[in-house]
């Protein structure tokens, strides 16, 4: 086949990805997510068998968009790294302290895709200790595919968007204060954006999201990172619901730490 034969099939290819997107609309918002190398990579995945198809938009957050993608029979979501409009220099910040990827080093693309394997690595990382958060299915530079939170129509909400009765908060508050500590005690991570925006409520549990950020405990801003984190949780169910205080959450960590080390120790 001829170089100029191939570009023409690339080319087709390429439109019929474009018209698989249901938000075809918002022509703006597709020029910034879906250049021409983001296209390539996921018509890539979708020749891996990865995903079979591409949905309509989920949501827009500071620095990616997350759509619906199938395979087979299964809802996927599609989270893309804007390229154009990713804050580069807080990315950077991030990864400098983090020796998985401090070398990290060359254009903006780079970093961005450095910062979708560092997403890729953590999540994985939490789910091997038992947070429950997507499952991640494969990477490719600014694309991550993760399993969707929610089933149909119905896309688990953050938990800034939930009334919860006492009991149901009670539960919740709990299980995320366990999930700091298992983070930290076990993953030995640090979310470091952790928030009710981060945080997916989903049949009565809580499911944690938005990982790019997330650092080992050698990064010289663990500490910070966990006071804030630790900080923001309690003042939102303080706030909402009159319970817990960051002084539980420390002692729970506290508490998990010395158990662990007493367990080493026999």
């Amino acid at each position: 086949m001829s170089r100029r034969t191939k570009a023409e099939n690339f080319d087709t290819e390429i439109d019929v990805l474009r018209t698989r997107l249901k938000d075809s609309d918002d022509l703006n918002v597709q020029d910034a997510v879906f250049d021409k190398r983001t296209l390539m990579d996921l018509y890539s995945l979708a020749s891996k068998g990865v995903i079979d198809a591409l949905g309509g938009s989920v949501c827009t957050g500071k620095e990616a968009n997350i759509f619906r993608a199938i395979v087979g029979e299964k809802e996927l979501a599609l989270k893309i790294y804007r390229i154009s409009t990713s804050n580069f220099n807080s990315m950077q910040d991030y990864m400098r302290g983090d020796p998985r990827f401090s070398s990290v080093k060359g254009t903006k693309r780079a970093i961005v895709a450095a910062w979708t394997r560092k997403e890729f690595r953590n999540l994985s990382r939490a789910e091997e200790v038992g947070i429950r958060v997507p499952h991640p299915i494969a990477m490719k530079e600014n694309i991550l595919v993760m399993d969707l939170i929610g089933e149909g129509e119905r896309i688990a909400p953050p938990l800034k968007d939930v009334d919860l009765d006492a009991e149901e908060a009670k539960h919740i508050y709990d299980k995320i204060a366990e999930y700091i500590s298992v983070l930290y005690n076990r993953a030995q991570l640090v979310h470091a954006d952790l928030s009710e925006f981060n945080i997916l409520y989903d049949v009565g549990e809580p499911v944690i999201i938005d990982m790019g950020q997330s650092v080992t405990l050698d990064h010289p801003m663990a500490r910070k990172f966990l006071e804030r984190d630790i900080a923001n949780v309690a003042h939102y169910f303080k706030k909402k619901y009159n319970l817990g205080s960051p002084e539980e959450i420390w002692e729970k960590l506290r508490k998990d730490r010395d158990e662990i080390e007493k367990k080493k120790a026999d």
